[in-house]
């Protein structure tokens, strides 16, 4: 099966041998390997590749316009005034993530590109597959970043003075300043769809090995940062203490029983302690709230009452709360006519998600559609996250019957 022969070439890359997750976090050596990937691949089959000065990679199927030189092929979009497809996903990953989020939307996009070659397709519109860096957020703190530069969402200096966890720059990993908005986004690209493994269970549900986005959640990340006195761990009695971990403690707690109450999703996944030792009362905790609703009034709510129910408890623990906002990701609602236009086509279910990715950002300047592949398990983020071959290759079937239908008619 083609699509196993090129999975392989890349599952090794990144793999933790203790967990089997990945650890592929943007611009570090394994995710810089499956760029290299990105170019062998488009090399093979012809496709010019260029980059957009904000770490996005961009292979292009179909002419330029006639008037364009070969110089022009570096460019983003050399399809300008064509209004060519895009489609693709990410490579890089959470902390022990699973193998498919993200790069299977890559190599179905390849593959999708062969399957139409393979019928004789002409593409009247250039079909552009994209690898856009840091979806995850795992290693500069905003998810989707570039896809939020590209599309003017973040401040190109904001975004070069993120730092990660070894205060390594955005900027200086990427080897320049990012270079920001493209202000011909919506002329370069009549679409972009994005293909994913879905992020729960509701294809398996419905039996189904495909299915089209309907809409992305509301979502986003807010940095709680709770100061007390550090101390010793033997020494200080408890009437005594303003342990920031008890603060902390409640603040997850406090999270989980307000998502609960909203029908909503709120996940306290991420904390630093300092100084982190086990016989020292801590002086800091910093931890991350990921928030999630159906509605936004919902979300606000949420962020809310936490923020509300955290700072009381910090008064009681004598200690001090700050929240900053990191992200925010309003309520995405796919382009309608496309999304029904691919249920129809592909004869599959239509499904909202509390997931965020690059499609959610992009669909705010241009039509923008996402097609999910059955998950078995249900699980992702996660080593057990998984996808059948079969499914797999259903996925590039349906991919490729998109860009027909958007790129070749």
């Amino acid at each position: 099966m083609r699509f196993r022969e090129l999975w392989d070439e890349i599952a090794p890359v990144g793999r933790d041998a203790g967990s089997g997750g990945y650890l592929r976090y943007a611009l570090t050596a394994p995710e810089l390997r499956l760029r290299e990937w990105f170019r062998a691949q488009a090399d093979l089959r012809g496709m010019p590749v260029s980059e957009d000065g904000n770490g996005n990679l961009f292979a292009r199927w179909g002419d330029p316009p006639g008037d364009a030189r070969d110089g022009d092929a570096g460019r983003v979009g050399a399809a300008a005034g064509t209004g060519a497809v895009l489609t693709g996903s990410h490579f890089d990953s959470v902390p022990h993530g699973g193998a498919y989020d993200g790069p299977l939307g890559v190599v179905s996009a390849f593959l999708a590109v062969d399957e139409l070659r393979a019928t004789g397709a002409d593409p009247v519109r250039p079909v552009v597959v994209a690898a856009f860096v840091e979806e995850e957020g795992a290693r500069f703190g905003v998810p989707c970043l570039g896809s939020r530069l590209l599309t003017g969402e973040i401040d190109p200096d904001r975004a070069a003075g993120l730092r990660d966890a070894a205060g390594v720059g955005f900027a200086e990993a990427l080897g320049a300043r990012p270079a920001g908005a493209d202000p011909a986004l919506a002329d370069r690209f009549a679409a972009f769809v994005e293909l994913h493994v879905e992020q729960g269970r509701a294809l398996v549900d419905a039996g189904a090995p495909v299915g089209v986005a309907s809409a992305i959640w509301p979502h986003g990340r807010w940095r709680f940062e709770l100061r007390g006195e550090g101390n010793h761990a033997g020494t200080t009695r408890m009437a005594d203490r303003r342990d920031p971990m008890l603060t902390y403690a409640f603040t997850v707690l406090a999270a989980n029983k307000e998502a609960r109450l909203r029908g909503a999703h709120a996940t306290v996944g991420r904390v630093a302690v300092e100084p982190n030792a086990t016989n020292a009362v801590p002086s800091r905790v910093t931890c991350w709230l990921d928030a999630r609703a159906a509605a936004p009034e919902t979300l606000r709510e949420l962020v809310e009452a936490v923020h509300a129910k955290v700072a009381e408890r910090a008064r009681r623990d004598g200690t001090e709360l700050t929240v900053t906002p990191e992200s925010a990701t309003p309520l995405v609602a796919f382009d309608a006519g496309l999304t029904g236009r691919l249920a129809e086509l592909l004869a599959a279910p239509v499904l909202p998600t509390g997931a965020g990715h690059d499609a959610g950002v992009l669909a705010a300047r241009l039509p923008t559609a996402m097609l999910f592949v059955r998950n078995p398990t249900g699980v992702s983020h996660s080593p057990a996250e998984s996808a059948t071959d079969d499914d797999c290759a259903a996925g590039v079937v349906a991919l490729a019957r998109v860009l027909e239908e958007l790129a070749c008619r």
